[in-house]
């Protein structure tokens, strides 16, 4: 239940994000009063181009480094999935985890996140069929073998994934990609809409388009948005909705109208309420 007001002063924050839980006999309700701004009812959803050319600003105008925005993209996924499958909520108790990494920065978001989600606790396995050849991503493996995690050399069927996987990451595709998918991720999207255990998707559903979604592609039950909600993101009908990434600074948020939400805390993700 959101609460919402935009007469709330800022002094009474604090307050309103902490739960307030009422006990009605046996049902317990927990409400969670927050501020107005995390209705996002003037969130603005990006096209392909608006998207890219925020990134192309981060890097040349702001001075971030592309290592930085894919370690924030990274650890905002691993917090999000972390919230949506507590390590104490999972069906099977090896932990383990497959992340399906693409050939690029979609893939290198996949690859911070597995590091990270290891030292959360949980046990990663990466498949990475395609891997370029920069300094950047070959650095990504290196962190992760490090961390003994552990790279998958052929992808499992489906019945093997749902035995031995407690849910999947989706870093194949991110908003740059275009045209028809082709080996072997035309194969991995098709093994995507065919396991039964949770799917969660980096910023874009591999395989769909940026501005239309696509009605026969895989259907997560987790999306993590980074930086802004793409248009595709409307079409979204899983569970969870997370927004990551609280590096946007205010003056590009301004320039392009995000209207970007309230972060609780010091949280680095937050739960978008679902579009109807």
């Amino acid at each position: 239940l959101f609460i919402s007001s935009r007469l709330m002063h800022k002094k009474l924050f604090s307050f309103f994000l902490k739960p307030i839980t009422f006990s009605f006999h046996k049902t317990l309700l927990s409400v969670q009063i927050l501020p107005y701004k995390l209705n996002c009812r003037n969130m603005k959803f990006l096209n392909q181009v608006e998207a890219q050319n925020i990134d192309v600003e981060l890097i040349n105008d702001y001075k971030y480094t592309l290592e930085q925005l894919m370690e924030l993209a990274g650890l905002s996924v691993a917090s999000a999935v972390a919230k949506s499958f507590p390590l104490d909520s999972l069906s099977n108790p090896n932990k383990k985890v497959l992340i399906c990494c693409g050939p690029g920065n979609n893939g290198g978001d996949g690859l911070v996140a597995a590091r990270h989600l290891k030292l959360f606790g949980y046990s990663p396995e990466i498949f990475y069929p395609k891997r370029p050849k920069k300094e950047l991503f070959n650095n990504l493996v290196i962190q992760c073998k490090r961390q003994f995690i552990t790279f998958i050399e052929e992808l499992p069927d489906a019945g093997y994934i749902n035995e031995n996987y407690n849910f999947i990451i989706d870093a194949i595709f991110g908003f740059s990609f275009r045209g028809d998918v082709r080996p072997p991720f035309d194969s991995m999207i098709e093994m995507l809409k065919t396991v039964s255990i949770p799917l969660a998707s980096v910023d874009i559903p591999s395989g769909w388009n940026v501005e239309n979604g696509n009605p026969d592609g895989i259907k997560p039950e987790v999306l993590i948005s980074l930086t802004a909600p793409k248009l595709c993101a409307a079409r979204f009908k899983g569970e969870h909705h997370y927004l990551g990434g609280r590096f946007v600074p205010k003056a590009l948020e301004n320039k392009y109208h995000l209207d970007l939400p309230f972060f609780p805390g010091t949280d680095c993700v937050v739960l978008l309420p679902k579009i109807k």
